[in-house]
C-alpha cells in the first residue's frame, strides 16, 4: 500500500494583520520536520499542499530541512484551512457572547470557536456562510481522492488543521463532534499516517510530533 504522510503547517501568526504566514516558530518546526525525515530516510515522490501561504511556506521550510532544492509540489484547495473569521461574522448578533470571547485571548478563541464549529456542523448559523458544513466535507472528501488516486507511494501533504481532522473523521466514519474535538488537539508541524490503495484509506498514526518531542524543544510544541 501507499503512504501518505498528512501535516499540519507549522505555526502561523495569530493576532497578527496577516494570520495566513509562519511564524519564526512556524519556520523551524517545518525545518525540523525535514531534518527528521532526512535523518530516518523518509523520501516522498510526491509533494501536495493547500493554496495557502502558510500551507507554500511549511512545504519550503520541510524541503529546506531534507537538503532538497527546487522541488516542485502540487495544489488543492481541499486541502485549506475552513474560513474561521468568516464563521464567527456569521454568528452576527445572535451570538454576542461568542463574539466577545472570540476577540479575547488565544484560550478564549478557541473556546469560541469550538462552539461556533458545533452551530456550523448543526446548520444553525443564520448569518452569510463562507461555506456550509457539508461543502467542507466535501472539499476534504476530494482531496483524499485526489491523492488517492493521483499516485506515489510515498505521499506528502500539508494542509490545517480542519481538513486533517475532517480526513481521520470521514476515514473512521465517526460523527461531527469528534472532527471537532480533534480538531482543537492538532499540533503545528505534527504528521498523521495513513496507508491506502485505490480501494482503502487506514489511519496509522495520529497528530504524532517525534521532530519536537524532546525537553529542549518543548516550547516549540504550538497548535496556533
Amino acid at each position: 500500500m501507499a503512504e501518505l504522510y498528512l501535516v499540519r503547517h507549522g505555526q502561523a501568526s495569530f493576532g497578527a494583520a496577516n494570520y495566513d504566514q509562519l511564524s519564526a516558530r512556524g519556520e523551524q518546526q517545518s525545518e525540523w520536520l525535514g531534518e527528521y525525515f532526512a535523518r530516518h530516510d523518509v523520501v516522498f515522490d510526491r509533494v501536495v499542499c493547500g493554496t495557502l501561504r502558510r500551507h507554500e511556506q511549511t512545504v519550503e521550510g520541510i524541503l529546506r530541512g531534507m537538503g532538497i532544492v527546487g522541488a516542485t509540489y502540487e495544489q488543492h484547495a481541499g486541502l485549506n484551512e475552513y474560513d474561521f473569521h468568516g464563521l464567527f461574522a456569521a454568528l452576527g448578533d445572535d451570538f454576542p457572547e461568542l463574539t466577545r470571547l472570540a476577540t479575547g485571548s488565544m484560550r478564549d478563541h478557541y473556546r469560541a470557536l469550538k462552539q461556533v464549529l458545533h452551530l456550523w456542523s448543526e446548520d444553525k448559523l443564520r448569518g452569510p456562510l463562507p461555506e456550509t458544513w457539508a461543502a467542507f466535507q466535501q472539499r476534504v472528501a476530494d482531496a483524499r481522492a485526489a491523492i488517492q488516486g493521483g499516485g506515489g507511494q510515498r505521499v506528502l501533504a500539508i494542509s490545517s488543521g480542519g481538513p486533517i481532522a475532517v480526513t481521520a473523521q470521514q476515514v473512521l466514519a465517526a460523527p461531527a463532534a469528534s472532527a471537532i474535538a480533534l480538531n482543537l488537539q492538532i499540533r503545528n508541524s505534527s504528521v498523521s499516517q495513513y496507508f491506502f490503495n485505490a480501494d482503502a484509506f487506514h489511519l496509522a498514526t495520529f497528530n504524532s510530533i517525534p521532530h519536537l518531542d524532546t525537553p529542549e524543544r518543548r516550547d516549540h510544541q504550538t497548535y496556533g
